[in-house]
């Protein structure tokens, strides 16, 4: 039987595509034949090859193209982007992205993309790329609209009751770090100032877990990686790490006691892992964005501010859940 060929466009963030991952588990179990390629930022191009039903990736460097998108480099990559999706012959194309950047390469495909519509899209007005548009309900968790997508675009009944990400840990890698027998995985991080942690409680939180136990800080990049260390300064049980690839921090968080995670791709990772993890909420909605699965936690701010989510609340919630 000839297999059905599919390309996926979508190119951001961490957690959003991870977010795409049981929808992709699913069709693979509808369609044994389908096979998936996936276009996606060259940053995170490590979560699509998880997925074993991800046939190949085409990196785009879409940052890049955001900081001088009329440069010739620029047009150059974008060029070659489309150029090696129109050499394949796709049966589907479908942006399971719908905001402006991926309907920017939809619209650029020669092939009609499926995707959702005017109401359903993130990003007005991303809908017009699309040939064949999806209705999916913006009051859905993000796994539960990747899925209705493409059971949509592939022609199946999509089943909202379980999510199985699906992934093979063989791309992880082992880290070179002696890890200590006991180690926590601390993400202090978050894209938005709003979603932040602040400092002064990270630091009496160190303070106060169990002294047994170590605690890890990764950092994405280096504005990240120095507010890491601000904090570890407190205690020697506290380790800034150095910048790794997304592998080698998949492979330190699948490892780890448990994580206590802000609002931010990593604690999706966790939810991946299935490590137990704690993640602390402000402004955001957990019933649309929160970290899903097993052993997954979520501690919410009062009035969407994380200063209200005191050093004792999250102690407590941690001894509840017999983390420490």
């Amino acid at each position: 039987e000839k297999n059905l060929k599919v390309l996926i466009i979508k190119l951001t963030s961490m957690g959003d595509l991870m977010h795409a991952l049981p929808a992709i588990t699913e069709a693979k179990d509808q369609i044994p034949n389908i096979i998936f390629d996936w276009v996606v930022d060259k940053n995170f191009s490590s979560v699509p090859n998880w997925h074993p039903a991800i046939n190949k990736t085409i990196e785009t460097n879409h940052r890049q193209w955001k900081v001088n998108p009329f440069s010739a480099q620029s047009r150059d990559e974008i060029k070659r982007v489309i150029k090696t999706i129109n050499d394949e012959d796709y049966d589907l194309i479908i942006d399971m992205q719908n905001n402006l950047k991926s309907a920017f390469i939809s619209f650029l495909c020669k092939k009609s993309v499926i995707g959702m519509d005017a109401k359903s899209s993130r990003e007005f007005p991303a809908h017009l790329a699309y040939k064949k548009k999806a209705s999916i309900s913006k009051k859905l968790h993000a796994i539960e609209r990747q899925k209705n997508l493409l059971s949509f675009a592939l022609n199946y009944e999509s089943d909202l009751s379980k999510h199985d990400y699906g992934i093979e840990k063989t791309n992880f890698l082992k880290s070179k770090i002696d890890l200590p027998s006991n180690y926590a995985i601390c993400v202090q991080n978050a894209s938005w100032p709003t979603k932040q942690w602040p400092i002064k409680y990270w630091k009496e939180l160190i303070t106060k877990l169990p002294q047994d136990l170590s605690l890890i800080f990764p950092s994405g990049n280096q504005m990240e990686l120095q507010r890491a260390e601000e904090i570890c300064n407190v205690s020697s049980k506290a380790i800034a790490l150095d910048l790794l690839p997304l592998n080698e921090i998949a492979y330190l968080v699948d490892q780890a006691s448990f994580a206590i995670c802000s609002d931010t791709g990593l604690a999706h990772l966790s939810a991946i892992t299935e490590t137990p993890s704690l993640t602390l909420y402000g402004p955001t909605k957990t019933s649309l964005i929160g970290t899903y699965g097993i052993n997954q936690n979520h501690l919410v701010a009062n009035n969407s501010d994380m200063e209200d989510i005191s050093v004792s609340e999250v102690l407590t919630e941690l001894k509840e859940l017999n983390l420490i």
